[in-house]
């Protein structure tokens, strides 16, 4: 169908259209025309995704001479894929009505793991390995060697896409991954490179969280997009978790050993190169004097995880005296992980900010406040003056330089903790060094700064006042919209007493009372008996979930706290639903009201929530 919101004609792809679907285009609409940011709520199942692509689309089609660019964010790949499937199905029925004035580029971006099709490559066991095994076959200094020696492996889908240069392109329309390899595949040119190229060119760009609130990720492939981009945050309940867990860092035992391994393979080669090529290792110092953003644009195989904080002012800086020549930064680099292993063996948990713990490395081991600053640069600039390409196995040395550079960055908004074992397993010694972010607006304050307009949404952001103050940003709009239903379809209690009329709670010192145990335990047999289809219960603890048999009336399963065995269970109790039986799924109580909020997931669902606590 076609309706207008004041000026803009939107297109949207089906017969009908919810009230609060319209109702969020025009708040949507008022946040684009103010150029400003915008927090909108509204329930799952209500169809947000392709209200936000027909306003966003239509909006851009409406004013051809804004540039308006859609770069919209989603927490998982599968997610990806859904958002691409709905733009295709809009984009046909924008094409019927405008022709090839509404020709448009829309493309998802993903690792090489999801994007690869060099069998040799993509059967590597996880996405650093499959990373490694690219720079293997595309470093700039491997395909130089390639040239004079035939033998030396390279990939043949790189080759040919660097070959095809400015030809290599996509035509207009919408790819999802399994397009993007399907023409990668036909052509003989690489996806993932050929999708990072044309980011920069596409109107609709649809990729993880990472892209843009890691800085890491976010200094490679986001630094050149235009301000005039409209961001959006797709299930954007957690984001301030996302944008905390972008900037902290944790050390372990394992961590420091690995790096130990690494600078002694670093200093192999650096007295390898010495021997054979030291004329590189010259040119490197000379590099350093003028500073890291002397090294200009590296080929696109070469390009590392970018710096986690600094600035491009800093960038132009010389790198300190001390650690232009490699032996010295990698002699730092021992003294720095020697320092953190002393740190490591404690007996009590610590903690400290940024300031004091950078003093304390200042005082034991002689490395200020600016060296540390200049750690992951001077680690990069080192490991492509070694052409190092097993960058999986220098995971660890990154780990720490990583480190390095935040601590010595930022003086607030972190804290250094130091556990010396995890308290599910106090008798086993396993001592992690934490720099935790504490504040999660300083992931996300560079995205509001560059970019004119930023959605954030979801089906539950409640408290909604709150996450402006989490986040540190003034929206233009702010508006929570509710579904609109035609029969009762939600059912909320609160149980406070058990058929016995004691009463039940989850408080720690009641809640393995005898009768409080039996009283939940039979809710729950009266509930499994007359409920048709899944139950999903939510637990204190692991502890007191294990404590729970029930299997006469339907299939059980359990969340553990590993990912995967985790996302096993729920596919089947899935198909338990599915099938008729039901089934009852325990999970441990960490987002319980979020989940809540998601019973519904269209308006042809219908839930009970039974909160059993007094």
């Amino acid at each position: 169908m076609k309706f207008q919101i004041e000026d803009v004609t939107v297109y949207f792809p089906y017969d009908h259209i919810y009230p609060e679907q319209h109702a969020y285009m025009v708040e949507l609409k008022r946040a684009l025309d103010a150029k400003g940011h915008c927090l909108l709520e509204m329930p799952t199942g209500t169809g947000k995704t392709i209200a936000l692509l027909s306003l966003i689309t239509s909006y851009a089609l409406s004013k051809p001479s804004s540039l308006v660019k859609l770069l919209y964010c989603t927490r998982t790949v599968h997610e990806m894929e859904k958002t691409l499937a709905e733009l295709k199905l809009l984009h046909r029925y924008q094409r019927l009505h405008l022709g090839d004035a509404a020709r448009t580029l829309a493309l998802g971006l993903s690792s090489r793991k999801n994007l690869c099709i060099n069998p040799a490559v993509v059967s590597a066991e996880n996405r650093d390995s499959v990373d490694a095994g690219c720079r293997k076959l595309t470093a700039s200094w491997v395909r130089a060697l390639a040239v004079e020696n035939p033998n030396i492996p390279t990939c043949r889908f790189y080759e040919d896409y660097e070959k095809a240069a400015s030809d290599a392109v996509l035509p207009p329309g919408v790819y999802t991954l399994q397009d993007l390899r399907a023409f990668g595949k036909e052509k003989g040119w690489c996806p993932y490179f050929l999708a990072r190229h044309m980011v920069q060119f596409a109107n609709v760009v649809v990729y993880s969280y990472q892209y843009l609130l890691d800085p890491k990720v976010a200094g490679i492939i986001s630094k050149e997009m235009q301000r005039e981009s409209v961001v959006v945050f797709d299930e954007a309940h957690n984001i301030d978790n996302v944008c905390i867990e972008a900037l902290s860092v944790s050390v372990r035992r394992q961590t420091l050993e690995g790096a130990t391994r690494n600078l002694n393979k670093m200093t192999q080669e650096i007295q390898r190169f010495k021997n054979t090529d030291a004329g590189r290792l010259r040119a490197e110092y000379n590099r350093l004097v003028d500073g890291l953003a002397q090294r200009g644009n590296l080929p696109i195989g070469d390009t590392w995880l970018s710096n986690p904080v600094l600035p491009d002012d800093i960038l132009k800086q010389a790198v300190p005296g001390h650690i232009r020549k490699a032996e010295s930064f990698v002699s730092l680099l021992r003294r720095l992980v020697q320092y953190l292993k002393g740190r490591l063996e404690t007996e009590n948990v610590e903690k400290e900010g940024p300031v004091a713990f950078v003093g304390s490395i200042n005082a034991q081991v002689g490395i200020d406040q600016k060296t540390l600053r200049f750690c992951y640069d001077r680690l990069h600039s080192l490991m492509l003056t070694l052409e190092i390409t097993d960058t999986d196995e220098f995971l660890h040395i990154q780990t720490i330089c990583d480190f390095a550079t935040l601590v010595g960055t930022y003086t607030r908004g972190f804290s250094i903790i130091i556990e010396p074992f995890d308290e599910r397993m106090p008798h086993i010694p396993d001592p992690v060094l934490q720099l935790s972010c504490h504040d999660a607006s300083l992931a996300i304050k560079p995205v509001f700064e560059r970019f004119q307009s930023v959605v954030i949404t979801s089906g539950t952001l409640s408290p909604i006042d709150l996450y402006p103050r989490l986040l540190n940003f003034n929206p233009v709009v702010s508006r929570s919209f509710t579904m609109s239903l035609t029969r009762d379809c939600i059912c909320p209690m609160v149980l406070t007493r058990g058929s016995d009329q004691l009463p039940v709670s989850t408080k720690f010192d009641l809640r393995s009372d005898p009768g409080v145990e039996r009283n939940y335990g039979r809710l729950l047999l009266e509930m499994v008996s007359v409920v048709p289809d899944g139950i999903v219960c939510f637990f204190v603890s692991y502890s007191y979930m294990d404590g729970i048999e029930i299997m006469q009336h339907k299939l059980v399963f359990i969340e553990t706290q590993d990912v995967v065995e985790t996302t096993l269970a729920l596919d089947n109790y899935r198909k338990a639903c599915d099938c008729g039986r039901g089934a009852v799924f325990f999970c441990c109580q960490r987002q319980a009201a979020q989940c809540v909020g998601r019973v519904i997931r269209s308006k042809a669902d219908y839930g009970m929530m039974i909160f059993a606590d007094k």
